[in-house]
């Protein structure tokens, strides 16, 4: 084991939560990302734990303080702890007995060695006690400082115990990598690409978004597709050079990276989207939203005037619109700070939907009797109001609504 490095001092390991769980559970250490992302002065958001402890010794530890455990997986060791409406992820160290690529068979242990060797990546494999002493079995400390994402042991081997282990490569790569991806990881992911095929849609969805969701994935998402792991999980053409201008612009305009509309700028078109929306099994909403960036693709090919702007927006929404206004600039091929898509894009992130300020009930009080008629009339008061640019005068709409109503022509 290396000499390593202390995460002592960082705010969340002091939280009396944190400690009072940790006490609870005697021996245990915090392992994976919160100790990794504190190397890095990163921040952390969940907090995971390993112990010595079995899942009912677990249960009763933390029961016996008060706390809430449930059981999130304790056939394979995991049970999620509740403190104060924070979930804290406890599992019982582990080695792997069996394996199928998908799911794993395993055994308790009291080693943490072998816990250890059972995990994926060396960067991942990082320990520490609650005074911020980190455990390293791996050399994970010496890879992150690097950038390197390296396996641990064999890399055959470990993507034979799963084969997620092939995208999760490539989404680590894209938060923690520095320069070329590991040639010997690289290999091993072109040689199993296969194997992606046997995953769960949903645990494809989960790798991919977290990718996706990356500041700069263009070289993780470029590698993919060199090595044809990317045919496995988005068929058809991949346009990395949009994704790359996308990200760009993202980045000159300190906006939060949207994974649907980066998943939407390497695909071919429409029927690729509804293709990966059903096998990643997204939800009604990410549905939605990737189609509809096709469906409506044709809205935007240059910086629109404000008129024209508010009428899109009103017409499909502020968050289609925006998304059409990115597509569109890294389209264009415009650069990432260029002041005119820049202003249009501020423009419809600032936008309010505004009220027309008439509905079926001023229709009938105006004289027309309830059915069909009423919705004709309402619609053709709101067309003319979008086409005279949403003018916020009440008295002016009213006036207009009667005009409709008599049959009158003001055009």
């Amino acid at each position: 084991m290396n000499a390593n490095p202390s995460i002592a001092g960082q705010a969340w390991l002091a939280s009396p939560d944190v400690r009072a769980v940790m006490d609870a559970l005697d021996t245990a250490r915090l392992v994976g990302g919160c100790v990794r992302n504190s190397l890095l002065g990163r921040e952390v958001d969940d907090i995971d734990i390993a112990t010595p402890l079995t899942p009912d010794a677990v249960a009763k530890a933390v029961s016996a303080r008060g706390m809430k455990a449930i059981d999130t997986g304790a056939e394979h060791g995991t049970l999620t702890v509740i403190l104060n409406s924070r979930p804290y992820e406890v599992t019982t160290l582990r080695r792997d007995v069996s394996t199928d690529g998908r799911r794993a068979t395993v055994a308790f242990t009291t080693a943490w060695e072998e816990d250890a060797a059972r995990r994926d990546f060396t960067i991942n494999a990082l320990y520490a006690d609650i005074e911020g002493q980190v455990f390293d079995y791996h050399h994970g400390v010496a890879d992150l400082q690097v950038g390197l994402v390296r396996f641990i042991g064999d890399a055959d081997m470990r993507i034979a115990e799963d084969h997620l282990r092939i995208l999760r490569l490539f989404r680590i790569h894209a938060w923690y990598g520095r320069g070329e991806i590991d040639a010997v990881a690289l290999r091993a992911s072109r040689d199993g690409r296969s194997k992606i095929r046997a995953l769960s849609g949903e645990r494809i969805q989960k790798e991919m978004i977290k990718l996706l969701r990356a500041q700069r994935p263009v070289h993780s998402v470029r590698s993919m597709r060199d090595i044809r792991v990317l045919d496995e999980v988005v068929p058809g053409d991949i346009d990395i050079e949009m994704l790359s201008r996308l990200c760009e612009i993202d980045i000159a305009n300190k906006l939060r990276p949207d994974p649907i509309l980066r998943l939407g700028a390497i695909m071919s078109g429409d029927e690729v989207a509804r293709q990966v929306a059903s096998r990643w099994r997204l939800s009604n909403d990410d549905r939605a939203d990737l189609v509809g960036l096709f469906k409506h693709g044709d809205l935007i090919a240059v910086p629109p005037d404000v008129r024209t702007l508010r009428r899109l927006l009103y017409r499909h929404g502020q968050a289609p619109i925006c998304r059409q206004v990115l597509m569109a600039w890294a389209r264009s091929g415009a650069p990432h700070d260029d002041p005119a898509w820049r202003g249009v894009h501020r423009q419809a992130l600032a936008w309010v939907r505004p009220k027309l300020g008439v509905d079926g009930s001023d229709v009938q009080r105006a004289g027309v009797a309830e059915g069909p008629r009423v919705g004709q009339v309402l619609n053709e008061v709101e067309s003319w109001w979008v086409d005279a640019d949403f003018p916020d005068d009440l008295r002016l709409v009213q006036e207009r609504l009667r005009h409709v109503v008599d049959g009158q022509d003001v055009s």
